[in-house]
């Protein structure tokens, strides 16, 4: 269990990202549960802004999940392939569309448990739509938030789901969804990887990874 240092630290550090970026949301656009549940999988390895690219025009050929079912694999790899990783990535889609059609009658189930369980989909885009696109509390680790979570001081480990049950333990029910976003935010805008900018870093004072060389 977390101590009451560590999660004081954690409050204080969210406390000061929330002022930071107030309005904080997702970086993925979508209209609909199973559009988030497709651009989610289409994330892996990928940057968000890509991913809007291509889902804007994906979306619009591609309105359901039998849709994604009945086109061939090579035209769907085709239509995807500036994501990187195409063929895995339609290959889970695939898998993910016809559990979908075959179980939940082509609609994305509210739950994070059988979101975990459709084919092609982890614990990160399990947390991902069960948060955003349901509002059930989750926290989705995706590069950001594990290299943010080891840097600000949370937790030291490389493994997805012991930040996730860490932070879960530092921070109240209220902000899990909400601290995905912050902690990748602040990632893209000034914690960037092997560039951060220390010196503009609302947090840097709280910060154990402070670094004034980093401008």
């Amino acid at each position: 269990m977390a101590t009451k240092a560590e999660i004081s630290h954690a409050e204080k550090i969210f406390s000061v990202l929330k002022k930071e970026y107030p309005d904080v949301k997702s970086a993925l656009n979508y209209s609909s549960p199973f559009q988030l549940l497709i651009a989610t999988i289409l994330s892996a390895q990928c940057t968000d802004e890509r991913v809007n690219i291509v889902t804007k025009i994906l979306f619009k050929k591609y309105q359901k999940p039998e849709d994604f079912i009945k086109t061939g694999t090579e035209e769907l790899e085709k239509d995807i392939y500036s994501t990187g990783f195409y063929r895995q990535k339609a290959k889970s889609i695939k898998r993910c569309c016809q559990a979908l059609v075959e179980e939940y009658s082509g609609k994305v189930p509210a739950d994070f448990g059988a979101l975990n369980k459709l084919p092609g989909v982890g614990r990160k885009t399990a947390s991902v739509v069960a948060g955003n696109a349901f509002g059930i509390p989750a926290i989705a680790v995706d590069t950001h938030v594990k290299r943010l979570s080891n840097l600000m001081g949370f937790i030291e480990s490389d493994d997805p789901e012991k930040i996730e049950f860490k932070l879960k333990e530092l921070l109240p029910e209220k902000d899990w969804i909400k601290s995905s976003h912050l902690l990748a935010i602040h990632g893209r805008n000034i914690c960037i990887a092997r560039r951060p900018k220390c010196l503009q870093c609302a947090v840097g004072n709280l910060c154990p990874s402070f670094n004034p060389a980093n401008v």
